[in-house]
């Protein structure tokens, strides 16, 4: 009888260990970013130029997807590992922002996003990846 009862509490224990593996933890929404006002002012020179789309989409794959997915909804394999939620980059709520704000949110970032300054050290390139964020766009 002993012996029952011990094996049905280590089962049960092993159970509440393996769902919380299997069950997804609540993530938070991000606070509202603070944009400095340099960022919100940023023009994008290259807007609307499509000979940076495949640039844009490589650089994205490359340095975002990890988190963002593949069609920029927060939900690539390393999202579910974050204690904010990347966002949805098709949402209207994210896409309102202009061009000097994504360029903030993406390259300078904040918390959990990293900073891409030293990674993506090339403008265009930058530039290349605000461009294409867009086009998640829903």
């Amino acid at each position: 009888m002993k012996k029952n009862v011990i094996s049905m509490i280590m089962i049960a224990v092993g159970c509440f260990a393996l769902l919380a593996f299997v069950v997804p933890q609540e993530q938070k929404k991000g606070a509202p970013w603070e944009i400095p006002a340099e960022y919100k002012k940023m023009q994008n020179p290259h807007k609307g130029d499509a000979s940076l789309d495949k640039l844009g989409k490589a650089t994205y794959n490359k340095h975002c997807r990890s988190c963002h997915g593949n069609t920029g909804l927060g939900d690539g394999p390393m999202a579910k590992s974050l204690k904010t939620h990347p966002g949805d980059f098709g949402d209207a709520e994210f896409q309102k922002h202009n061009d000097g704000e994504l360029y903030y949110m993406s390259i300078i970032g904040r918390d959990e996003m990293p900073n891409f300054e030293s990674k993506i050290t090339d403008l265009e390139e930058r530039w290349a990846v605000i461009n294409y964020i867009r086009t998640f766009k829903k």
